[in-house]
């Protein structure tokens, strides 16, 4: 682990609510001069890119009101106390789309915007999946659109999807050398076979 580059010699939580807290820090520099710095605490979450037995990626599409607009998304949500990533996944799969899944590959952990907020997020696929009736919260509008791999990347590569978490967990998992790439190459077999 590498040493910080200054030393914190105050913290404190300025504002907090149910979803994240605001954490004010002194910093001391190394020239000894002192610099304020704030971040927003914010639980890891999970995103899930879900294909289904004929070969979707079920897509989302919520209102987000902190930026007024329709956003295409894959499914994602908080991890709670007590849940592996994995577990919260599964859980919110079935959440919000009434996904359940045969199989679970783990893609790794990012960060969501480290200049400021402390959030990682894990990424999922999950294989073999069936839809039923999701489970959304009041504050989830939520519509849902299994959609063909190729179209999903194509949405994500020229800024269709403008969730930008989403976006990469669809590359990381269905694009070029990724998991789906021989999914969407068998799919496409498969049409010129039925052709």
């Amino acid at each position: 682990m590498t040493v910080p580059p200054f030393a914190v010699t105050h913290s404190q939580i300025v504002w907090s609510c149910r979803w994240y807290s605001v954490r004010q820090d002194v910093l001391r520099l190394a020239d000894g001069s002192t610099a304020e710095y704030n971040t927003v605490q914010k639980g890891p979450a999970v995103f899930i890119v879900p294909i289904t037995a004929a070969g979707e990626v079920v897509l989302i599409r919520s209102y987000r009101h902190p930026v007024g607009e329709w956003c295409w998304e894959v499914p994602a949500g908080a991890i709670q106390a007590g849940q592996t990533a994995e577990q919260a996944a599964v859980a919110e799969l079935r959440e919000e789309v009434g996904g359940t899944a045969e199989s679970w590959q783990y893609f790794g952990r990012y960060f969501s915007a480290n200049g400021f907020c402390d959030e990682a997020f894990h990424v999922y696929l999950a294989t073999g999946v069936q839809l039923g009736q999701p489970e959304h919260e009041p504050l989830e509008i939520i519509e849902i659109h299994p959609t063909p791999i190729l179209h999903a990347l194509h949405m994500a590569q020229t800024g269709q999807i403008t969730d930008g978490m989403s976006a990469l967990a669809l590359l990381l998992t269905l694009g070029s050398g990724g998991a789906g790439e021989q999914r969407s190459r068998g799919a496409e077999e498969t049409e010129r076979l039925r052709d």
